[in-house]
């Protein structure tokens, strides 16, 4: 016992010396921390200072990077006895959720998730951050006995540099507090979205961007137990945590209502004992599934957004309504308080977060056990890639019928389906996020909302759908794939036109040269039916393209488009290739206003779709 003690003492006192050799953010920066804001490439090269000097107790894993090459990076800090099995508690948190097969260990050790900057312009909590870890190392080694903390420090670098670099050139010397000045009135588009002006914080779910997709595929690996998403507010309101305010999803579970309240009184101890105002159980919700506190909240963990007041007007320092000088100090420090008191008190309940994540995978109480869907392929291979994203099972069903509720007839009914159609279920890990993204109409406990009550995806792919009541079983869905031959005899080369894959088609063939007709009557030629719309790429257009067949058919086989061969511009039925109704399709160049008076929003939704998803011009 006395030598255990001894150890014990000893390898406090040499992790307190070690960490000792970190440098505090103000020092590693050259100027004191909330006195200007730093760069995303100076918070990484903190974080990786703290990982170089501390390696036995921190791991710095790059997870993608953003559309302008920005780093995205998570920091995983723990004791030194947790990072040497790290990748066995991770293994074993998932084979408690049934994710990995296997009976899991007992764990104690809780993981505590805390990300930072989705917004760009609420600019504070990236700043905490450095903070947040130096002070874990230096001051909570305590905690870190049982509990695994996940930082990530900005998940929007490009939006957080833009607002950045823009104050960091406009700002008076040192500050101007008044809210009027040029410092704080930040032009469009702002710093808030990503590269093409996204809101991240709505993208958890639909996984659009490419900054969104890199996450999950670390943050699905891991599954923590408890994710706070650090946010800004105006200049004016007090500091929000957890509770979240009415309506709650009802998929969420009375442990994970509760512990929120058990986080939200342990914060209020220390805002209480520094004379900070602070508010709760108002304003943010609990509902839809796509915000950094909701999105893994459905997949198990006490999911919580902390809002700080400041946000973009916030500058180093803003005088407020109240007559108080808000500064970025004070942003840092009521940042830092929330995150170090969540992990003070996850570490407290780590036995508990472990056996109620557990529980929270049960799925046997759902109502509806298989969501049998059918349409065209290209929605359900859009459909599919989601579910992938999301590590969602899924599968192809046998030909037969089904029947249960008809999301076209919102009533009961059935519904004929072929081995080409794809069934979800929720008798898996992740069948209560299913339930979630699946469900027709999801139940509202108070109808003010904080934002959208409706994303049910059989609606938004467009998919003909049944829910069911029994467990349907799928087999593996293996796409199927068009393998075009090129026919140097024919004509003409035609195909259907008949969703968004086919428009990236069009937008390919165009930029590789080709030119490209199209019918605006239903034709009938080689023994076969094309509807309006359908593309003609006719060889007689394109004389000057040596490789017009193989070129072709490779740009075919890429988008998965069937090509079918004509050996005649004479239609059976319908508009021949030469008549009024074929149309050669001209490029256009497209132009998009931007700037002052118009929305960001909508500008950078048409500048992501024409550059990332038709890839025109």
């Amino acid at each position: 016992m006395r030598l255990k003690l001894i150890l014990s003492v000893f390898a406090l006192f040499t992790s307190l010396t070690f960490s000792q050799n970190i440098k505090s953010p103000s020092e590693f920066l050259g100027y004191e921390l909330g006195t200007a804001f730093s760069r995303h490439h100076q918070v990484v090269d903190y974080f990786q200072h703290v990982a170089d000097e501390l390696p036995d107790q921190v791991s710095l894993q790059q997870y993608g990077q953003t559309y302008e090459r920005r780093p995205l990076y998570v920091a995983f800090v723990s004791s030194e006895e947790n990072m040497k099995r790290i990748e066995e508690i991770r293994m074993n948190n998932l084979r408690s959720a049934g994710i990995l097969e296997g009976n899991s260990d007992t764990n104690d050790i809780a993981i505590v998730w805390l990300s930072y900057n989705v917004h760009g312009n609420e600019a504070s909590s990236i700043e905490a951050s450095m903070l947040t870890i130096y002070k874990l190392l230096t001051e909570k080694q305590e905690w870190l006995k049982n509990t695994v903390v996940i930082i990530d420090p900005c998940i929007n670098p490009d939006g957080r540099d833009r607002y950045a670099n823009w104050y960091n050139e406009t700002a008076s010397q040192p500050y101007d507090i008044n809210a009027e000045s040029s410092e704080h009135n930040e032009p469009w588009p702002g710093g808030r979205p990503n590269h093409y002006l996204f809101d991240l914080n709505r993208d958890w779910a639909w996984a659009s961007q490419i900054e969104s997709a890199s996450r999950l595929t670390v943050y699905n690996k891991w599954l923590p137990h408890i994710h706070v998403d650090f946010h800004e507010q105006g200049m004016n309101n007090p500091y929000y945590f957890a509770p979240a305010a009415e309506p709650y999803h009802e998929i969420i579970t009375d442990w994970q209502r509760d512990f929120q309240d058990q986080i939200g009184k342990n914060h209020a101890k220390y805002f209480d004992k520094n004379g900070w105002l602070f508010f709760t159980k108002e304003r943010f919700d609990l509902f839809y599934p796509s915000y950094g506190d909701t999105y893994p909240t459905y997949m198990g963990a006490i999911g919580m957004t902390y809002e700080q007041a400041g946000h973009s007007r916030g500058g180093l320092a803003v005088l407020n309504d109240e007559g108080i000088i808000l500064t970025l100090k004070d942003r840092i420090l009521h940042h830092t308080t929330t995150g170090l008191s969540t992990v003070e008190i996850s570490s407290a309940n780590a036995e508990k977060l472990n056996s109620e994540f557990s529980k929270f995978f049960n799925t046997s109480g759902l109502k509806y056990k298989s969501y049998v869907m059918q349409g065209e392929t290209d929605k359900i291979e859009a459909l599919r890639s989601l579910l992938d994203k999301h590590e969602i099972k899924y599968g192809k069903t046998n030909a037969g019928r089904v029947t249960g509720y008809n999301y076209q007839a919102y009533t009961q009914g059935s519904m004929n389906v072929s081995e080409n159609n794809i069934v979800v279920s929720t008798d898996q890990p992740k069948g209560k996020m299913v339930k979630v993204l699946f469900e027709p109409n999801g139940k509202l406990s108070d109808s003010l909302t904080y934002d959208i009550t409706a994303w049910s995806l059989p609606y938004a792919y467009g998919l003909e759908t049944i829910a069911s009541t029994s467990l349907i079983n799928g087999s593996t869905y293996n796409a199927e794939n068009n393998v075009n031959q090129a026919n140097t005899n024919a004509a003409a080369y035609m195909s259907d036109w008949k969703s968004m894959e086919d428009a990236r088609f069009l937008a390919e063939l165009i930029n590789s040269g080709f030119k490209v007709r199209f019918t605006d009557k239903p034709l009938k030629t080689a023994g076969k039916s094309f509807d309006r719309g359908s593309l003609i790429i006719y060889r007689g257009d394109n004389k000057k393209k040596d490789d017009f067949d193989s070129k072709l058919v490779e740009i075919g086989n890429r988008y998965n488009r069937e090509l079918n061969a004509v050996s005649t511009g004479y239609s059976a039925s319908g508009p021949d290739f030469g008549s009024p109704d074929v149309k050669l399709v001209n490029p256009h160049k497209i132009a998009m206003l931007s700037g002052e008076g118009t929305s960001p929003y909508s500008y950078g939704a048409l500048w992501h779709f024409f550059e990332q998803q038709l890839h025109y011009p």
